[in-house]
């Protein structure tokens, strides 16, 4: 699912918002979570999963087009971990294959 998507998919599931009001409130929920995690907070939505960054160390990679060396500096990389829930649901189709 995109973005549209998810926008068209709550329009439908709010006939009393325009799709302009609920465009603000996904821009808003996305720029939050960005924002937080930026500063190096953490954003935790029971049910679905966390948000948070790691910490990547500088490394040589390769170029996959020429093979040669290339130096990556360290940075900071978003993770997600999905809660119990999720997890859960997305593998309620394996519980009742065994």
């Amino acid at each position: 699912m995109i973005r549209s998507e998810l926008v068209m998919k709550l329009c439908g599931d709010f006939p009393d918002l325009t799709q302009r009001e609920i465009e603000s409130v996904v821009a808003a929920l996305f720029d939050s979570i960005t924002d937080q995690l930026a500063t190096g907070g953490r954003v935790e939505l029971r049910g679905f999963g966390a948000f948070s960054t790691r910490d990547r160390d500088a490394r040589v990679g390769r170029n996959p087009r020429t093979g040669a060396s290339v130096d990556v500096s360290a940075k900071r990389v978003p993770y997600f971990k999905p809660g119990k829930e999720m997890r859960e649901r997305l593998n309620l189709g394996e519980a009742s294959a065994e």
